[in-house]
């Protein structure tokens, strides 16, 4: 399963945050904090988080591996995720599918996902199976099975995936593209699942190297939330996660994306009988930050996008849809939690009878009121009323609490960011979003993708307005 864990919505969406945690300098093989989230680390280098929830007789046992796509190099992309494929085709003590038979027969539920910088393995059980999941998942972590036979049957399957989540499906073709065209020589220029090309000529030995280097104790986080005790947890931990020696893990080398010196642009043309624009700009995330104002300009961003698309009283939900009518859809998104630099997005879908072009004016339109106007304090309000309501919802879902926890430990992130986070949404004024959006907001720093229907390709008024605004499109 591919997933973008961390936040991709609007800013009112909280990022993935949870619940306050102590903290304290590690010692290896101690405690290391005691509060609502109590923290360890295992003396082969392993993480372990544990979270108390006593509301149900239920338990979410996660592993959460520092490898995702974006730690991936040409001619191997969507290694990754295809290696979370393989970790279900057995063990050497276990047939394939062998584990997910186990878990249904407990009366769990259990799945994965790959994302651009971690991939994650959980199951949902009882309390009194927590010990044999995280048996059947410790044995995962350094005993898999990746049989030629089993992968090159798991590629085509993937490869199949591709097709039917990326080629047949043309809004999401042209959002591929568009993340590639705005991130050059970075790694978020590869999709999550691999370019075909790459897909189609993986080898079973990739996968193999792939899972040697990373899936290593020092290289993992466990988290179980749920109604346990933490002591308890740990001691399970050290018996079944901590036999195994820790692995020589060298990060990639630094690839940072190169400065953006004019606009960049892509038109897509395809079966489809809409017409959507993307629009994205490169801000910098908690996690790249480099001084307390930067972090501050995050917060501000995330406001922003949230006074543009947080609901029906959003400001492109009432000028661009019902006011204007020059959109049937539209939003705005910012992840303030990204390993790396990150993009604040425009998508829209055009109402009939509007071009891109009049999508794209209509859009800033709205950024130019930011920039000549403070925002009001009734918009302020909405978005923090909108965020403590949402960290209220958040605590309802014991999967929700352990993902959090995993998403934002995995990039490096505290584990107290969600207790923090309304609160540093409340120093944010009106006049640091109209900052930030001056900051970041330029149209010789964007990026701009087009997806047009293929029967319009022949309207030669449609395809002069798209190269009015496409000069330069040749160079890229």
């Amino acid at each position: 399963m591919i997933a973008k864990v961390a936040l991709m919505c609007a800013a009112v969406c909280l990022p993935w945050q949870m619940a306050h945690s102590g903290t304290a300098s590690q010692k290896t093989g101690q405690h290391i904090a005691e509060a609502v989230v109590t923290q360890y680390q295992l003396d082969n280098g392993m993480q372990v988080v544990v979270k108390q929830d006593h509301r149900s007789p239920v338990v979410v046992h996660q592993v959460w591996y520092k490898i995702g796509s974006n730690f991936e190099q040409n001619g191997n992309t969507g290694i990754s995720h295809m290696l979370e494929h393989m970790m279900f085709k057995g063990t050497e003590t276990h047939e394939p599918g062998e584990f997910s038979k186990i878990v249904a027969r407990l009366g769990g539920k259990e799945n994965a996902f790959t994302s651009t910088d971690y991939t994650a393995y959980y199951q949902v059980v009882g309390k009194q199976h927590l010990e044999r999941v995280m048996e059947l998942e410790a044995d995962r972590m350094r005993n898999v099975v990746v049989s030629d036979e089993e992968f090159y049957k798991e590629r085509d399957v993937v490869a199949e995936e591709r097709r039917w989540r990326v080629e047949d499906k043309p809004g999401s073709k042209l959002y591929e593209q568009f993340k590639a065209t705005a991130f050059m020589n970075s790694p978020a220029h590869h999709p999550i699942i691999g370019w075909m090309s790459d897909v189609e000529n993986w080898k079973a030995e990739d996968a193999r190297a792939w899972y040697q280097k990373w899936y290593a104790p020092n290289n993992a986080i466990l988290v179980v939330v749920g109604d346990v005790q933490p002591d308890k947890v740990y001691e399970l931990a050290k018996q079944y996660y901590g036999v195994y020696e820790p692995e020589a893990i060298t990060p990639p080398k630094p690839q940072i994306e190169i400065a953006q010196e004019g606009e960049r642009r892509i038109t897509l043309k395809a079966k489809t009988e809409l017409t959507k624009v993307y629009m994205g700009f490169h801000t910098p995330t908690l996690v790249t930050a480099k001084t307390d104002t930067e972090k501050q300009e995050v917060y501000a961003l995330s406001v922003l996008a949230s006074i543009l698309d947080g609901d029906d009283s959003s400001r492109i939900a009432k000028n661009l849809v019902r006011k204007a009518n020059v959109v049937v859809g539209a939003g705005a998104g910012y992840d303030g939690t990204d390993r790396l630099t990150t993009l604040f997005t425009f998508s829209a879908t055009a109402a009939e009878g509007k071009s891109p072009k009049d999508v794209e004016e209509a859009i800033w339109a709205e950024i130019e009121k930011l920039k000549q106007q403070p925002v009001t304090k009734l918009e302020l309000e909405r978005v923090l009323a909108q965020s403590e309501a949402q960290y209220i919802y958040h605590q309802d879902s014991i999967q929700s609490q352990a993902t959090v926890l995993g998403s934002l430990l995995s990039v490096g992130l505290p584990a107290d960011l969600l207790d923090n986070w309304v609160e540093n949404l409340r120093k944010v004024t009106p006049e640091q979003v109209q900052a930030v959006a001056k900051k970041y907001l330029h149209r010789d720093k964007q990026t701009v993708a087009v997806l047009l229907p293929k029967t319009e390709s022949s309207s030669a008024g449609k395809v002069a307005l798209l190269d009015e605004n496409n000069s330069d499109k040749g160079a890229l």
